[in-house]
């Protein structure tokens, strides 16, 4: 009797809780008619709440005949979540709160695919040094990361010498995923509804992430979206998945410096002589900063790559039909002869059904998305209700008996 008693008492936490994170209620007498529960067991479970330091009054509400409410708020400053994205030159580092947001965040170049281990180790150095950059002390509650796709990390041996190290609980995830969760988190909180939703990293890879009803799509090994070996051209290069005509090897940032070398070298644009000249290489900005004045050159290559890769992305959205496509990544950045090119393609080769309210836009929030979802990541995990149901008690994930496991036998091995 006693035993199911407290199971009832732990739903009812894990439900009050989930409202008031969620801003769905945000006074008792909101939460009373959301939940079910009646205004005795919401004040009961609330002062429970405030005791373990995870939500706490605010200000008062408007008054609705009768005294005014006061607004009860989710303690998103409980504990703090360390965040890192790692692509093939930059690290990026950063410390989020409990509601995903971003305290602090740092990048720095790097070569992550020649050493693995000294990524790692740098990695640690910067989570050290974010945390002592916001003074304020705060547990650790999570660490959500993401890696480059296509780099064959051993996800046990990171994930075990994070946890070794940092003594919280890791998640990890493809760098793009994490893009395309924290673009489409920040969507959702300016209060756009679209529910289905595709994100696209144009660079030297070109990847996607799929927002599907409100759920990422992670494919049946945590791969989908590779849409850079959509096969498009007659071109024959082998691309490093082993075919030939691959999206990337034909619109990549690495083709399109190649072509712009190509005519650098042949003296077909002055503009693209004078910055081989005086830098000794040329980058996928300079071919979009010399289409913005002007370059004839430079305009042809963001066209004809645009149109390449629009003439792709038509077929994957046939496929999943989203209401908006965000476009990130240094090639969406070189400028609008490129954007138009995507449109112009996707417009017309994509059924007029799905084009019909098609958003295509591109991203205002560059590398910080990759951050903002490794946040959300680690957050959204932390407060799934049957996890947060197993440590919502104690008022701290790091005692959910699996983390305490985890933590326990790394702290033994010492980590890999």
């Amino acid at each position: 009797m006693a035993s199911n008693r407290q199971e009832s008492e732990r739903y009812s936490l894990v439900a009050v809780m989930e409202l008031v994170r969620s801003g769905r209620a945000k006074t008792r007498l909101e939460i009373e008619r959301q939940s079910g529960l009646g205004r005795a067991v919401v004040t009961d479970r609330l002062a429970t709440l405030a005791e373990l330091g995870l939500v706490e009054e605010g200000e008062l509400g408007p008054a609705i005949g009768g005294r005014a409410p006061r607004r009860i708020r989710f303690r998103a400053d409980a504990g703090r979540i360390l965040v890192a994205t790692l692509d093939h030159s930059t690290i990026g580092v950063g410390l989020a709160d409990l509601a995903g947001q971003l305290r602090v965040e740092h990048y720095e170049a790097t070569d992550v695919a020649l050493a693995p281990a000294g990524a790692l180790q740098r990695l640690d150095t910067l989570f050290d040094w974010v945390q002592e950059q916001y003074q304020e002390s705060r547990e650790i509650w999570g660490i959500g990361l993401g890696v480059p796709g296509s780099l064959d990390w051993d996800e046990v041996w990171l994930t075990e010498s994070l946890v070794a190290r940092h003594r919280a609980p890791v998640w990890v995830r493809s760098l793009v995923q994490l893009m395309t969760v924290g673009e489409f988190g920040v969507r959702a909180v300016a209060g756009m509804t679209e529910r289905d939703f595709l994100y696209v990293e144009l660079g030297d890879e070109i990847t996607a992430g799929f927002v599907s009803d409100g759920r990422l799509h992670r494919g049946a090994h945590g791969v989908a979206g590779r849409i850079g070996h959509i096969a498009i051209g007659s071109s024959t290069e082998v691309c490093r998945c082993g075919n030939v005509g691959c999206l990337e090897l034909m619109a990549g940032g690495e083709a399109l410096v190649r072509e712009a070398q190509k005519a650098a070298h042949d003296g077909r644009s002055r503009t693209l002589i004078q910055v081989l000249e005086a830098s000794g290489q040329i980058t996928v900005a300079d071919i979009g900063f010399s289409a913005r004045l002007g370059d004839a050159v430079c305009a042809e290559l963001l066209s004809r790559c645009g149109q390449q890769i629009g003439h792709a992305l038509a077929a994957v959205i046939n496929t999943i039909n989203p209401a908006t496509v965000v476009l990130g990544g240094e090639v969406a950045r070189t400028g609008d002869i490129l954007l138009a090119a995507i449109r112009e393609a996707v417009y017309r080769h994509a059924t007029p059904l799905v084009t019909r309210d098609l958003r295509i836009i591109r991203s205002q929030m560059g590398r910080s998305a990759g951050l903002v979802g490794a946040g959300l990541l680690a957050v959204d995990a932390l407060f799934a209700a049957d996890r947060l149901g197993a440590w919502i008690t104690a008022g701290t994930p790091l005692r959910h008996p699996e983390v305490a496991t985890l933590l326990a036998r790394v702290a033994r091995e010492g980590g890999r």
